[in-house]
């Protein structure tokens, strides 16, 4: 359906590029936080039930990726883990924690921006979704804003490395000299 699409009962249809336009701007807190900017929305009957962005680094907690997040708050919205006929909309192709989370939470479908080569597990690297040893199938819908959340994630780690090499650069020049006498 498209955004601003009417059902015939007078309620408004979003389509996956508005829930990716939603999770592009949680990615954008994450980014803010000096974390991975990755973000997550989990749809159900065209209303959030939750959202996440990631916080690994400021919450010490490896398992705080965005898609997590926006899991375990639908789970407390809905009080049930099992998220039955959600859509997860995520920026970045999960990876294999997240991927079994989903799996395990029943979800109904995933969406996700960019593809992931090196930890992708919705088909990049590993299809965790659709091993054929795992009990709950969940549609897959990749590259929706695609190029949006590449760049976005191709932005900050730009960035970073040019941060890296300024503070590397500053601790080379603030050294003495070793080479000097006095």
């Amino acid at each position: 359906m498209r955004a601003g699409n009417r059902r015939g009962d007078g309620v408004t249809q979003h389509d996956d590029s508005y829930w990716m336009r939603r999770a592009l701007a949680l990615a954008e807190r994450a980014r803010a936080q000096g974390e991975v900017p990755v973000g997550a929305v989990l749809v159900l009957d065209d209303q959030v039930i939750g959202e996440g962005w990631n916080r690994p680094i400021t919450r010490h907690d490896p398992t705080a990726h965005a898609e997590i997040m926006a899991l375990q708050q639908g789970g407390a919205v809905l009080q049930n883990y099992r998220l039955l006929e959600a859509t997860l909309y995520v920026t970045l192709e999960p990876c294999v924690m997240c991927a079994g989370a989903m799996v395990h939470s029943r979800i109904r479908r995933l969406v996700y921006g960019a593809s992931d080569l090196k930890t992708g597990a919705a088909g990049s690297l590993l299809d965790v979704l659709g091993h054929p040893g795992m009990n709950h199938r969940i549609e897959v819908c990749g590259g929706v804003l695609a190029e949006a959340c590449a760049a976005q994630l191709s932005d900050f780690f730009r960035q970073r490395r040019a941060q890296k090499r300024a503070e590397r650069e500053a601790r080379r020049q603030a050294a003495p000299d070793e080479g000097a006498q006095e």
